[in-house]
């Protein structure tokens, strides 16, 4: 049996995708008008090299400085390219919208699927807030270029709640245009980053020498243990290559997707990290003045690095290209949780998961997953009203949820051999150790993320992610209380009986 379902799944084509996904257990509901290259360009997109590293890069100057921001990337990235192919793997036999708790359900049971559920669903959410808040940032911090606009907290939640319904809108036009803007913006991000790029190492008359790249520490967190500051410097890899399992999110949309899917999560990945390693490192040389460019008035490191080294219509023009690649990598993370949103009520895991599982019937969309996903990333961003590490703290929730979320099916996949049977894109003999670095890996950072950032510990500077992580949990742990008798994620090979179509009006 295992032998003729390897080969079953090994002749794959993409025309056979709706009987896959009916043999996992659903019926087709959403269009499968998303490529192989519009798959990867989605996780590519919500890696976004434009984004998480340069939303964090001055809290990297900060903890630790360009050493640990250069030999961080360096180092996490091959540990985030071992979880990645683990997960591709598993993706590659599971392609489903659910993605990593579908996955959980196959091969640890339903617990491990409420629990890896509620936990991507979290990070997904925290990946929202972290994204559009760091867009506002940066257009706050082009319009002090422009203007002269001075940022307050109150006016970058204005400008985060304009982006959030932008996203939200946009996201109800279907795959097609989804599609359209997820190639569109990987070519964004890989062709702006070589524009950056040039114009850091061509332009500046003065650069830093290889020393100060290298081996500059700073440790501005109040910590005096080096290593631990070394280690919350961590974070900025660890969240800027995050969100590849968009592909997975996306598989029910994408043709072939039990290969398409599994290579999108791994070529982006891979792809992020050398193009971001290149474009980190290019602004590092280009600092001009360290403090100015910490203490900036745009609020915004590299924003001051760009008026150092290459004046203000130079500067002012690359912030917009910035701004734009950030948009859209938005506009694809909301589209990846809306899809979360959908397949967890879907199978009952959600609080009126009648509600949020509708899908219009003109454009194939869960509209209602979107108004939830960037309702719930609207209260997250809340507390940047008065904290003054809110921002980091929303970024530590979206990893400390994706990345125990990814590592669990990994995790059950090595603990429950007989239960998995390879699809068409696999690791054959490396599976194993790969996926033990992998969940090693996880823990350790899932950890590190929940400890204090900042010293000393006040109302403004307290890591609020432990927080957020228990609320969480306990709503997790008190629905399934009371709903678990409606959650069903069928079995591999089985058909939903509660899977029917539940078209909302258009709302368009």
């Amino acid at each position: 049996m295992r032998t003729s379902a390897h080969a079953r799944w090994q002749r794959s084509e993409p025309q056979d995708d709706e009987r896959i996904l009916k043999e996992l257990g659903y019926t087709q509901q959403l269009h499968r008008r998303m490529g192989a290259f519009g798959n990867f360009s989605a996780s590519l997109s919500v890696i976004s090299i434009m984004s998480g590293a340069l939303l964090l890069f001055g809290y990297g100057l900060n903890s630790g400085g360009p050493a640990v921001v250069v030999w961080g990337w360096l180092a996490v990235g091959p540990l985030v390219l071992c979880l990645a192919a683990a997960l591709a793997e598993i993706t590659s036999r599971y392609p489903t919208s659910g993605g990593l708790y579908y996955m959980a359900r196959q091969l640890g049971g339903e617990r491990w699927s409420w629990c890896t559920g509620w936990l991507n669903l979290l990070g997904l959410l925290g990946g929202i807030a972290a994204q559009d808040y760091g867009i506002a940032t940066f257009t706050a911090a082009w319009a002090n270029l422009q203007f002269g606009f001075v940022p307050t907290p109150g006016s970058l939640l204005v400008l985060f709640t304009v982006i959030l319904a932008l996203h939200a809108v946009m996201n109800l036009f279907g795959t097609r245009l989804m599609n359209v803007l997820a190639s569109l913006s990987a070519w964004w991000h890989l062709a702006g980053a070589v524009v950056i790029i040039g114009a850091l190492a061509l332009v500046p008359s003065h650069h830093r020498p290889a020393g100060f790249v290298f081996s500059e520490f700073t440790n501005n967190t109040g910590w005096s243990s080096p290593v631990y500051v070394v280690l919350l410097g961590m974070l900025l890899p660890c969240f800027a290559l995050a969100g590849y399992d968009t592909s997975a999110h996306m598989s029910e949309e994408t043709s072939g997707a039990s290969v398409a899917a599994a290579r999108g999560i791994i070529r982006s990945v891979a792809v992020s990290w050398v193009a971001g390693g290149i474009l980190l490192a290019a602004l590092l040389f280009a600092i001009q003045d360290y403090a100015s460019t910490l203490g900036s008035e745009t609020g915004v490191p590299v924003a001051q690095i760009f008026l150092d080294a290459l004046g203000a219509a130079t500067a002012k023009a690359l912030l917009l290209v910035i701004i734009v690649a950030q948009f859209l990598c938005g506009y694809t993370v909301t589209a990846s949780a809306s899809r979360m949103i959908y397949a967890f009520a879907r199978d009952g895991a959600l609080p009126g998961s009648a509600h949020w599982q509708r899908v219009s019937r003109r454009t194939a969309v869960p509209a209602n997953a979107v108004g939830l996903a960037v309702g719930v990333a609207f209260v997250l961003a809340l507390p940047s009203l008065y904290s003054a590490t809110a921002f980091s703290a929303v970024t530590a929730i979206s990893v400390v949820g994706f990345t125990p979320a990814y590592a669990i099916p990994v995790l059950l996949r090595l603990r429950h051999r007989d239960r998995f049977t390879p699809g068409p894109w696999h690791l054959g003999r490396w599976s194993r150790p790969v996926g033990w670095v992998a969940v090693l890996w996880a823990a350790g950072v899932t950890v590190l993320f929940l400890l204090p950032q900042a010293s000393p510990v006040t109302a403004t500077s307290f890591n609020y992610t432990p927080v957020a992580l228990l609320v969480a949990l306990a709503m997790a742990a008190l629905w399934w209380h009371f709903g678990r008798r409606s959650y069903g994620v069928p079995r591999s090979g089985t058909a939903n009986a509660r899977d029917q179509i539940d078209e909302a009006e258009d709302i368009i």
